[in-house]
Formats: C-alpha cells, structure tokens, sequence
C-alpha cells in the first residue's frame, strides 16, 4: 500500500502547486493615486498617477538630472469603467489598485455631483475602501498629481503622510459609504489644493499642496467649503479632534495664550418636545498651556483660572461659528445630530426623518465647554518682562 500512498501523495502535489494564474510583479503598474475630473463636454476625466519602478539600468535622465519616479496618463470616457478600460490601453503593464492611498475630485465635478462616479468603487473589489478621497478645491483632481513634491518620491505619499497628523478631516471610501447610508448625517471630505514654496520664483510655484478644510455635500453635490477654523469646530463636535491647539486673547493680561490638547471628549444629548429640537453639547478638553504672550503669571491659580476661562470661550466660538455656517448657510446636518436623535430616540426619529432637510437650521444647539489646563510647563511669566511688569 505504500507505493500507491506516496504516488497519490505526488499526484496531490503536481496538481495543487505551482503558480499558473499568477502574474509578475514586472507586469504590474502600481496606481499611487487617481483623480476623476468634470471633462468640457460632459465625460467623466480620469487620471492615475503611475509609480516608476526603480532600475539599475535606468540611470539618471537624458538632461543630467535624477529619473522621475513618477508619471500621470488621462483618459475620458462616460463612466469610471470606459475611462479604467481606456488607460489601461495606453500601458504595457496592467493596473493595479491596491497601492492607491487617495482618489481626488475636481471641485467643478464636486458641484456636478458625485453620486454616478461613486457607483464604481462599490462594485469593483481592485478598489480598496481604506484609500482616502478628497475635492481639490479651486482647481482640477489631476492638478494635485503633477505636482513634484520636495520630500516625497511620489507626491500622494505626502498626501498620506499629512492626513496622518490628524489636524484635518480625513475621511476614506469606507468613511464615505457609510455616512452616506446612515440616517440623520451627510458625508464630508477632506480638502486639498496647490500652494506655492516662495512667492516670485517661477521654478518653485505649485510644487507644494495644502490641506485646507472640509468640502460639505448635500445629496451628493458639493455644498460648499469650512475653512481651517471652522474645521475645528466639526473636529471637535464630531470627536475627532485629535492633535487640537487652542489660543485665546486676555484683556486682564495684553496678551494671548496658547494650549496644546492631550485628550478630547464629546457629548450631543438632543431633545424633542413637541415640534421644537433642542440639542446640548458638552466638550471636554485637557492638556498644556504652550505659550503665555500676557503680562500674567499663570502660575498663580487665579490667573490660571482666567485663561482656562477665555480657552473655554474661544473654543465655545469657534464651535458656534462653524454650527451657524452649516445651519444658516449651508443648511446640511454634517455632524450627525439626526443620528443622535435616530440612535436615542427612534420614535421622535420617524416623525422628524422627512423634515429634518428644515428642522436642522431651525434647531435650537447649546455648547458647554470645560477644558483643563493641567501643566503651564515653561510657559509660566514671559521670560522678557520684569517683575514689576509681571501681574500675580
């Protein structure tokens, strides 16, 4: 019996090893990341930014500089799959999605509306839904995929890099689909767009980008832009503020103070009586104070006390300042208050769902700050005043 085992045995082998459908990482063109554009006559423009693998042979370039590690190719078509089926005809290497970390919209798509261009990326399993999306504001999604980044070999690895600091809003496919299909909250995404190194050197314009605040969407279309400010207040609502820094001005002292934040936390607790909303948001707040540009000596508890009062109400204000923009201007629930209300209160909920578009801006929203300040570390009275300067 043993002969026939290991000739069956051998049989397994030559039938379940081996590599037949594999492909070589030679035949492979990695997609670092791709924009999709509004095109004149209405067609979808596609773009992807293509890594170029490094090689021995390749050696500096035909001018005496370094190789570029990088190149952009455009298509268009009617849908994101004719615009994939027409790039791939202008390379010898097949497409590969799985290293893509961002997918930029032109802002002129944006208003268009993106609800047909994302269908694509819920069907296709080449695309991963941890890849992040962005508008690039002002401009073209394929502007961003061009520009030579100083520190970077390919320019949305910088990208990547930035979103991790945590001080924008950075949201991913995954992030997107599952606002999208939640009740009571509309989807958001990070901004970007050109910036210039040093203004009045024409070798050094558009070689940098920036990430500059939050894109609102209301049934898909771009409702408009939060500014750096204003994107604070969401990160803070929302709970997703993460390497926060906070200044206020004193009167008491002449001066401003600034905090770093070591830890956040948020609470939305609405209320429905009647026709009225009501909601109550607690924000909680601790960390060091960084910077004391005041007369005051914050070592003394009093004057302490003072600053953690005019932190709590610059960022009371700049909460208030970002809910009035997107109640009065905006009109759109990017926070989730609907949610809260969907969550806690499901039976308000179904009376409120096909009114909430009108009785968001209507809502009455109340903001309770409490933030502790719990080091003054080297901030204590400015080092360049003397002591009759300094107020205890």
């Amino acid at each position: 019996m043993k002969p026939f085992m290991l000739i069956g045995l051998l049989f397994i082998v030559l039938i379940t090893s081996g590599c037949w459908d594999h492909t070589e990482i030679n035949d492979i063109a990695f997609v670092m990341g791709s924009a999709i554009d509004l095109g004149s006559d209405g067609d979808i423009v596609g773009s992807a930014q293509i890594a170029v693998p490094a090689s021995g042979l390749a050696g500096p370039s035909a001018g005496g500089g370094q190789q570029k590690k990088f190149f952009v190719i455009t298509a268009s078509g009617k849908n994101i799959t004719e615009v994939i089926q027409r790039l791939q005809k202008k390379l010898s290497r097949r497409l590969f999605l799985a290293h893509r970390s961002t997918v930029f919209i032109g802002e002129q798509l944006a208003k268009h509306g993106i609800k047909d261009v994302l269908d694509n990326y819920t069907h296709d399993p080449r695309n991963r839904l941890r890849t992040n999306i962005m508008v690039v504001k002002g401009r073209e999604g394929r502007d961003i995929l061009q520009i030579q980044y100083p520190f970077e070999q390919v320019p949305t690895e910088a990208v990547k890099e930035m979103e991790f600091l945590g001080i924008e809003t950075v949201v991913n496919l995954r992030d997107l689909f599952k606002t999208a299909l939640s009740e009571g909250i509309n989807p958001v995404m990070g901004v970007i767009e050109p910036d210039v190194v040093s203004k009045g050197m024409k070798q050094s314009e558009n070689n940098m980008f920036r990430l500059s605040g939050t894109a609102v969407f209301k049934n898909f279309k771009l409702a408009g832009f939060l500014n750096e400010k204003e994107t604070g207040g969401l990160l803070w609502v929302t709970g997703k503020m993460k390497l926060g820094r906070v200044t206020a001005h004193l009167p008491e002292g002449n001066g401003n103070v600034g905090m770093v934040l070591t830890s956040t936390k948020r609470r939305i607790t609405p209320v429905i009586r009647g026709n009225k909303v009501k909601i109550n948001v607690q924000l909680q707040g601790e960390g060091s104070l960084y910077e004391n540009n005041t007369s005051l000596d914050v070592g003394q508890l009093k004057n302490l006390e003072l600053v953690q009062h005019a932190l709590e109400k610059s960022v009371e204000k700049q909460v208030q300042d970002f809910l009035s923009k997107i109640q009065k201007q905006y009109k759109v629930d990017i926070v989730g208050f609907g949610q809260e209300i969907y969550r806690n209160q499901p039976k308000q909920w179904k009376a409120l769902k096909d009114q909430w578009d009108t009785k968001f801006p209507e809502a009455d929203i109340s903001i309770a700050v409490k933030l502790s300040v719990h080091g003054t570390g080297m901030a204590g009275p400015p080092i360049l005043l003397n002591e009759k300067e300094i107020k205890e």
